[in-house]
This record gives structure tokens, C-alpha cells and sequence, in this order.
């Protein structure tokens, strides 16, 4: 806590409204659409291993969280103040971050993947400074900032290691999705006992069955593209391809906002409204663009 003490010491109105910003790109809105445009117009093989990163480290750090219960900075010392616009979204448990793990997720993939010195530098920045958004807002300590970048950059990098296994070699295609599945559900098993056993209540259990109900449908959509229809991302023309990837983002922002309005906000409607986001992502829009373009002349 001494450091947020001393952050929360040299806060000013400019530097909270930056840090802000700088937070909302570790944000899951911002990871999915970055999948999204990789998975439907770029590099369908980088969006899978994005993919991979995404949800096996969030299963892991959402795993974290129920088993440690850490509470935020600001219940574990009632004198600490976070910054009060930061309060809202910084939902579930404090460590490990979450938001450090999407940015990590995202950011260093994407330094590993370009060969330009400067993009590799704003990458690594951009990562650090999600990082550094967090303790300065106020919403976690430097231990749940560190603990996530660890989990978050080794998967990350066994991943990126072990790709050509994962992404393009189809032998291993099924035992990679029931790895998948299994992890997902063990970790769906979990968080819903200590919810029933009174351990950890619902809304803490909520973001660990929501990491659940994404990996499944990553583990079902991904394998079913794969084996199945195997679309290609790069068809049409430019003109083509903005106007399918503004609709696309457009149909999932209605879905991940418009679930809960039909379904209600449960646990379980949780789970399912993630699960069929990625699917509606990876195999369910990806079939419906393939068939307009075959039928475009």
C-alpha cells in the first residue's frame, strides 16, 4: 500500500483523467475487437493464437482471484481513496489484475509478432503503462499488477513457443480443444462451489464463469471453424471488408450488450451470453459472411 499512497499523493485532474484512458485499453471491449479484426480481415492463424492467450490466461487469473480473495485497495485500508471514476469497472477480486492480464495479452503478442524496433517499444510501453494505470488509480497494489504480468507474459510465451503445435498442425487440433474444455469446465466447477458452499458470493463468481463460458465457446467455435469451414479472411475488397468488419463489431456489441436484457443477469446467463459471443465471433458470423460473398458475383 505504500506505493498507492504515495501515487495517490501527486493525483491531479489531468493525470487521472489520462490514467484512465490509458486503463480503459486493457479492457475486454478492446481485446475482442482487436481479435475480431485480426480473426476477420488479417491474420485469421494470429487472431487464433491471440485467442489462446486471451482466455487460458484469463481462466488462470479469474482461477487466482476466488482462491486468494484479495480484496480492493481501498477495503483493505478505509483511509485509501481510489480514483472515484475507476471505482465502478474494477468489479471481483484484486488479485491478480485483470486488466494487466488483457493488455498483456494483447500487447506483447503483438511486440513478439512485429520486426519493427519502434512498434516492439510502443507495444511494451503500451503494456507497462495499462499496468502502471492501475496501481495509480488506485484499483490494485503493485503484488496484483506483478503477479498478473508473470502469469500473463509466461503462457503467453509458451504459447507464441508452442504455436506451430497449436495453429498448424491438425493432429493435435482435438487434444488442444479438450485441453480447452476441460480447463474451462474445471474452472466453472470451482468458482460455482465456493459460491454454493458460501465461500465467495456470486458476483465474484460471476467473472470466473463468464472466463468459463468465453474459453468453451473458443474451444467449440475454434475447433468447428477449423475442421469445417475454414473461411477466408482476406476475401473481398477493401470496401468489402470494412463493411463486414463494422457489422460484425456492431451484431457482437448488441450481443454482449443485449443478452442480459433478454436473459436476465445470472450467473449462468453470464455464462452462456460469453459462450455465445465467441461463437458468434469465431464460426457463427465468419459462416454467414462466407455464404453472402460466394453469392456475391
Amino acid at each position: 500500500m505504500t506505493f498507492l499512497w504515495f501515487l495517490e499523493g501527486i493525483r491531479t485532474p489531468f493525470w487521472d483523467r489520462l490514467m484512465q484512458l490509458v486503463t480503459y485499453f486493457g479492457q475486454e471491449i478492446i481485446i475482442i475487437a482487436v481479435i475480431c479484426t485480426f480473426y476477420w480481415c488479417v491474420d485469421k492463424r494470429f487472431a487464433y493464437l491471440l485467442g489462446y492467450t486471451y482466455f487460458t490466461a484469463g481462466l488462470m487469473v479469474q482461477t487466482l482471484k476466488i482462491t486468494f480473495r484479495i480484496p480492493r485497495p481501498w477495503i483493505l485500508d478505509t483511509d485509501f481513496h481510489a480514483v472515484k471514476s475507476a471505482v465502478a469497472g474494477a468489479t471481483g477480486y484484486s488479485f491478480p489484475s485483470g486488466h494487466t492480464q488483457g493488455a498483456a495479452c494483447l500487447f506483447f503478442p503483438l511486440a513478439l509478432r512485429t520486426k519493427t524496433i519502434w512498434l516492439k517499444f510502443l507495444y511494451v510501453f503500451a503494456l507497462v503503462s495499462i499496468g502502471f494505470s492501475r496501481m495509480y488509480l488506485g484499483c490494485h497494489t503493485p503484488k496484483d499488477v506483478l503477479a498478473s504480468l508473470a502469469v500473463s507474459v509466461v503462457i503467453a510465451a509458451l504459447l507464441w513457443h508452442f504455436q506451430s503445435f497449436l495453429l498448424d498442425d491438425d493432429r493435435f487440433l482435438k487434444a488442444a480443444t479438450l485441453i480447452m474444455i476441460l480447463i474451462s469446465l474445471l474452472t466453472a466447477v470451482y468458482a460455482l462451489y465456493l459460491n454454493l458452499n458460501g465461500t465467495i458470493a456470486a458476483k465474484y463468481a460471476a467473472d470466473c464463469l463468464k472466463a468459463s463460458g468465453a474459453g468453451l465457446g473458443f474451444a467449440i467455435g475454434g475447433y468447428l471453424e477449423r475442421s469445417y469451414l475454414k473461411f477466408e479472411p482476406r476475401k473481398g475488397s477493401l470496401q468489402t471488408q470494412l463493411l463486414k468488419l463494422s457489422a460484425g463489431l456492431l451484431f457482437t456489441a448488441l450481443i454482449k450488450e443485449g443478452f442480459s436484457l433478454i436473459f436476465g443477469s445470472s450467473i449462468l446467463a453470464k455464462t452462456l451470453e460469453y459462450f455465445i459471443l465467441v461463437l458468434w465471433v469465431l464460426i457463427i458470423y465468419p459462416s454467414i459472411f462466407s455464404k453472402l460473398l460466394r453469392r456475391t458475383p
